[in-house]
C-alpha cells in the first residue's frame, strides 16, 4: 500500500500549491474530496454486498441442515411409531380373552361409555315455538336500540 507520512502529504500540498494556484486550490480540494468519498461509499457497498452474499450462502447451508435434520427425526419417529404400533398389537393380542378370565375370578368388566347419539352435525330436533312462550325464550331478535326504547319507562304526563 502506499505509506503517506505527514511529510509526504506536506510535499504534495506544496507542490499542488504551486501547480494549481492559490485562487483555485480550494474548489480543486473541494471536488478532490467528494471523489474520494464516492470512492470510499462505492468500496463500502461493494463490501456489503460480498458480506450479505457470504451471510446468505450461510443462511442456504444452514436451512439444508435443518431440513436434513428435520428429515431425520421423521424417518426415526415414524420408524418408532411402527415398532410402537406392532408392540402394541402384542400386548393388546390376548386381552379378549383376559375379560372373560377376569369375569371369572369374580372382577366386573365395565363397558366403555358411549353416548347413544352424539353427532354434533345433525339438528336432533327443534323446540315449538308454543314452548318458547310458554317459557320466555325469545324468539325474535331485537336490537340493542329497540330494546332501550322498548323497555324505557315513558313519561306519565306532558305538559
Amino acid at each position: 500500500m502506499i505509506d503517506l507520512g505527514i511529510s509526504k502529504l506536506a510535499l504534495i500540498g506544496a507542490v499542488a500549491l504551486i501547480v494549481i494556484g492559490p485562487e483555485k486550490l480550494p474548489r480543486v480540494a473541494r471536488t478532490v474530496g467528494t471523489l474520494l468519498g464516492k470512492a470510499q461509499r462505492y468500496v463500502n457497498d461493494v463490501k456489503a454486498e460480498v458480506n450479505r452474499s457470504m451471510e446468505l450462502e450461510e443462511l442456504k447451508k444452514m436451512k439444508d441442515s435443518m431440513e436434513n435434520a428435520a428429515r431425520d427425526v421423521q424417518s426415526s419417529v415414524e420408524s418408532g411409531a411402527s415398532d410402537f404400533e406392532k408392540s402394541w398389537s402384542d400386548a393388546t393380542a390376548g386381552l379378549d380373552g383376559a375379560d372373560a378370565a377376569l369375569q371369572s375370578l369374580g372382577e366386573p368388566v365395565y363397558p366403555v361409555y358411549k353416548h347413544p347419539k352424539k353427532n354434533f352435525r345433525l339438528k336432533q330436533k327443534a323446540v315449538p315455538q308454543w314452548f318458547k312462550a310458554r317459557t320466555g325464550v325469545r324468539t325474535r331478535t331485537q336490537s340493542g336500540a329497540a330494546r332501550v326504547a322498548r323497555f324505557r319507562p315513558r313519561p306519565s304526563g306532558r305538559s
